[in-house]
């Protein structure tokens, strides 16, 4: 199996990142460079995280090349008009301090204010431009990338979405994949939730020797699926990333996947109709 993922457009992203929501100030900052320390070379932000400037601290304190690593942000719900788009990402790789960021998605579709098209646009520029290698989208439903696709003929590179094995969004999942983007999974192991508790998650945990959190984790590994978890712990993150030296066979994927329900999101957000400012 390849150590990473080549998107549509040959860039490429790592099998696991680390998500930086909360991850804020010097502890933040801490909190990251002790991630790309333990391996991690992914750092998924957003303008909205009100962090970029902590990653990019994160980034030139660690000692790892700039290169080796990919650094996402994602656009606000308040600036998809074409004319703030490009203004938007400039302000985000000035605030990290960086030349350029790797990826860049549309944090929300915000469909009721119906510009997505419009920011999509901004977004072709801002690649163009040189201020980001690659964009996608995050929160979109099929109906919307196909919009994006149908109008522009640029296929996002990346769909990030809540996604874990209470809501494992199959439909969505196989939908992306005939596009041709790859799914990251936002929450990939819950939050405040007792799935790491699951009966069944614990015995193949149990089983094979591993956490709960790797066994999930790896869960989307084997799914085709990219998980962003996030920890502020040294040791957490390096057991999250630990996750290469097994594999679930597939009963025990099929036995994972089937803890999905009908009611499992964990944030209320339905991409149909939340609104991000």
């Amino acid at each position: 199996m390849s150590d990473h993922h080549t998107l549509n457009d040959g860039t490429t992203l790592p099998k696991v990142g680390l998500g930086t929501y909360s991850l804020w100030g010097h502890a933040g900052v801490e909190a990251m460079v002790a991630a790309l320390e333990g391996g991690y070379r992914l750092l998924d932000s957003a303008v909205n995280y009100e962090n970029e400037g902590a990653v990019g601290k994160a980034i030139r304190s660690s000692g790892v090349p700039r290169g080796d690593i990919r650094v996402a942000s994602k656009l606000p719900g308040r600036h998809h008009k074409k004319s703030a788009v490009v203004r938007t990402i400039e302000e985000s790789v000035l605030r990290t301090g960086l030349d350029y960021l790797d990826l860049y998605l549309i944090h929300w579709p915000n469909p009721n204010q119906g510009l997505y098209l419009e920011a999509w646009e901004g977004m072709i520029e801002a690649r163009e431009k040189g201020l980001v290698r690659s964009i996608g989208v995050s929160n979109f439903l099929p109906e919307y990338l196909d919009v994006l696709i149908d109008k522009t003929g640029v296929t996002p590179s990346v769909n990030q979405v809540e996604l874990h094995p209470y809501f494992n969004q199959k439909e969505q999942r196989e939908a992306d994949r005939r596009r041709g983007v790859l799914t990251q999974a936002w929450t990939p192991i819950g939050k405040n939730t007792a799935l790491l508790e699951e009966q069944t998650i614990v015995a193949i945990a149990r089983e094979l020797q591993k956490t709960p959190a790797q066994v999930v984790l790896r869960w989307h590994v084997q799914l085709g699926v990219l998980p962003i978890p996030k920890s502020a712990t040294s040791s957490r993150q390096v057991e999250n990333l630990t996750i290469e030296d097994f594999r679930l066979n597939e009963t025990q994927m099929s036995a994972i996947s089937a803890l999905n329900r009908a009611d499992g999101r964990i944030f209320d957000a339905d991409p149909s109709t939340h609104e991000e400012f």
